[in-house]
């Protein structure tokens, strides 16, 4: 018996904090808007709106180059009382369609709508309705893609961006898919989208003619996931989960810190916030660390290991590694830990000492640190 196909549909608003203040105050629509923190203080953008846009402006970039590309910027700071309400209202919408909702932030989702009888049980009428009541109850505008998994789903939402929606049925996926330049794949940043250019692969169907065992020897098990999107493969269902997954704390400085021991010695006090912050969340027991860093021409790697205790030593190993893959100045620094499930380790197993401070512990082998996300741009 064959498998249900699935019917997914990607959400995103346009702009969407962007969206939210041209909504409230009409006179900033006709002007480039930012919202983002401000240049002094090493502000980032967080969106823009479309007019800003055509400066060259985009989100994660720093609020100093957003200003020297558009000089009449108006960057104003985010206002996320106002964001969340919104958002609020957003997903009221979304659950008319469906409970298997799976938020990727205040305004984007999954929606997985296989069986539903709305709309004659077309994924497009739906997205078509979903769109039409954000516009009438929100006063914003979203864009959606409709496809049979998730990676094409989000790929489609931002083909027919602002105000549109795209399909890909399951008969066009192939054709659709062998086109498409691997930017567009999910986990290919600038640096891996460079390094596959190096290969002479542009796109998916480039992918395709390469081995399994070649890609691997240069991608590592990131070369088997990318082989199947490349085919148009996704088998992730919409997760409802919304358990937290990792919780962390990052610092951007206002000064560069210019060399690894610069770097070195900004983690007592990030490790201490950490600890300060699971205290907050009820000291939760976690399987891993993980050190993140943003270099000064925003490129930004993650490392991680397993690990079961805030323990310097390791903090500090996944920090050499990640700062080794960049060698530049940084301008941010954040550590975290993911969260455990209850199978994940024996519950004998804390979090802190007795006297309340992370237990000593040595960093494990090199060679347990696994890269996270080595390359994706900053935001």
């Amino acid at each position: 018996m064959n498998a249900v196909q699935r019917k997914i549909i990607h959400i995103d608003c346009d702009c969407f904090y962007a969206a939210i203040e041209m909504r409230d105050d009409p006179g900033l629509r006709e002007r480039p808007l930012a919202v983002g923190g401000r240049p002094e203080t090493r502000g980032v953008v967080a969106t823009c709106n479309y007019i800003a846009r055509r400066y060259g402006v985009h989100s994660a970039m720093s609020s100093a180059r957003a200003l020297r590309l558009c000089p009449d910027l108006l960057i104003v700071p985010p206002d996320m009382a106002r964001y969340r309400l919104a958002s609020q209202q957003i997903m009221a919408i979304y659950q008319r369609y469906t409970e298997v909702i799976e938020p990727l932030s205040l305004d984007e989702a999954y929606l997985d709508v296989t069986g539903q009888p709305h709309e004659q049980g077309s994924a497009t009428l739906m997205a078509e309705a979903i769109r039409r009541q954000i516009r009438e109850e929100v006063g914003i505008t979203a864009s959606a893609g409709i496809a049979p998994n998730k990676f094409l789903a989000k790929v489609a939402s931002d083909w027919n961006k602002p105000d549109g929606q795209f399909l890909i049925r399951p008969r066009d996926v192939d054709a659709f898919v062998v086109t498409l330049p691997v930017e567009k794949i999910h986990g290919v940043g600038r640096v891996t989208a460079e390094r596959l250019h190096r290969l002479g692969i542009h796109s998916c169907g480039d992918v395709r003619r390469w081995s399994p065992a070649d890609l691997f020897r240069h991608f590592g098990s990131f070369g088997e996931r990318l082989l199947a999107l490349a085919h148009g493969n996704d088998d992730r269902p919409v997760s409802t989960d919304r358990s937290r997954k990792s919780i962390s704390v990052e610092e951007t400085y206002a000064q560069d810190l210019p060399d690894l021991a610069s770097c070195l010695s900004k983690l007592p006090e990030l490790v201490d916030r950490l600890q300060a912050r699971l205290a907050r969340n009820g000291n939760p027991e976690f399987k891993g660390l993980s050190v993140k860093l943003k270099f000064d021409d925003f490129s930004q790697t993650t490392v991680e290991q397993p690990g079961y205790a805030l323990a310097m030593a390791a903090f500090g190993q996944l920090l050499r590694t990640g700062h080794a893959r960049g060698g530049r100045p940084v301008r941010l620094l954040g550590v975290g830990v993911k969260m455990a499930d209850d199978h994940d380790l024996p519950r004998q197993l804390r979090l802190f000492g007795r006297d309340g401070k992370p237990l000593p512990d040595s960093a494990p082998p090199a060679d347990e640190a696994e890269a996270v996300q080595p390359d994706q741009q900053g935001g």
